[in-house]
């Protein structure tokens, strides 16, 4: 990978303010939170329920926030052990991805050419009868994502090797890689384009997970604008792709679909041996009894972009959206 992208101060030279909006919260308004304690080496505002902040990635002598790949193994092993943290080969996700566009398609070898560990990108993607556009509509999510592999592989998440834009296996990179295919007018390329990330979604519980995806996201967008046109995109495209990403990638409790941490105790009277009232703190009702629509906690938003408002995650999940 490139300074570039590895650098948050090259980055936000280039288009000022881009780290404040990656780590935006669109559900509470403020900033996702590291909700890992794999930072507290770092000092104060660094726990697991503090927020992820500008400062804290930027002017930094060394990357702090960085892919799973530039981990030490103990970092790698912790996260494991902890979270259950498990990255998929590229491979593998192609694999994966192939068997989803099976379904859409009803044939093989559409995008690539699968060869054990490798695959072979096909010369361009043929619909037959079927328009491009119906693809580009297509709803997927990545759920517990980490650093997103299955919506983007610009790098191999194991090998850590660069992967061009146009051999890409990602949800993503499909679906960018047609409108590359399709469309030359500048215009409905933008259009396409931020139409292609309004229809990717993906949620983390650890913040800096979210921030990679995040990132990983608008490096792939800005990756395959450059391989169209040979420049990179102007501000106001960039900062209208992140806002999409911010809205899609977005932090949650898989399990609660709450904020992590969220969630608060209760009072709660009993009566005491002498058959006195006592106050005691117990878990929200949600946290207790493990129904999922019962949590005090703050429930996460995403965008219903046809609609152009803010819903629920868990009440698009129970309309069957």
């Amino acid at each position: 990978m490139s300074n570039f992208e590895l650098n948050e101060d090259l980055l936000e030279n280039k288009y000022p303010g881009i780290i404040k909006l990656l780590l935006k919260d669109n559900t509470t308004k403020k900033n996702i939170i590291f909700a890992t304690s794999n930072y507290v080496k770092y000092g104060k505002g660094f726990s697991k329920k503090d927020y992820i902040l500008p400062k804290h990635l930027l002017n930094q002598n060394k990357q702090i926030i960085k892919p799973r790949i530039f981990k030490n193994k103990i970092e790698q092993n912790k996260r494991i052990k902890d979270m259950a943290e498990v990255f998929t080969p590229s491979w593998v996700c192609n694999h994966q991805n192939n068997l989803i566009d099976y379904e859409f398609f009803n044939r093989k070898n559409v995008f690539n050419i699968e060869s054990k560990t490798s695959w072979k990108k096909t010369k361009k993607v043929d619909f037959k009868n079927r328009d491009w556009k119906e693809y580009i509509n297509q709803i997927r999510i990545e759920i517990t994502c980490g650093e997103a592999p299955y919506l983007t592989s610009r790098y191999d998440v194991v090998s850590s090797f660069e992967i061009d834009p146009l051999n890409r296996i990602g949800l993503l990179d499909r679906k960018l890689r047609i409108v590359c295919e399709n469309v030359n007018d500048i215009e409905e390329y933008n259009y396409y384009s931020l139409l292609s990330l309004k229809k990717i979604y993906g949620y983390d519980f650890q913040g800096d997970n979210v921030y990679l995806a995040r990132k990983n996201l608008l490096y792939t967008y800005i990756d395959f604008y450059v391989l169209k046109f040979g420049i990179l995109p102007t501000s106001n495209i960039v900062n209208e792709a992140c806002k999409i990403i911010t809205w899609n990638i977005f932090q949650m409790d898989g399990l609660k679909y709450v904020i992590p941490y969220s969630c608060k105790k209760i009072k709660e009277l009993r009566i005491s041996l002498f058959d006195d009232l006592e106050e005691h703190d117990t878990l929200c009702i949600g946290c207790k009894t493990g129904n999922i629509y019962k949590h005090n906690g703050i429930y996460a938003k995403i965008k219903d972009w046809k609609k152009n408002k803010s819903i629920r995650f868990i009440d698009a999940l129970k309309d069957n959206k």
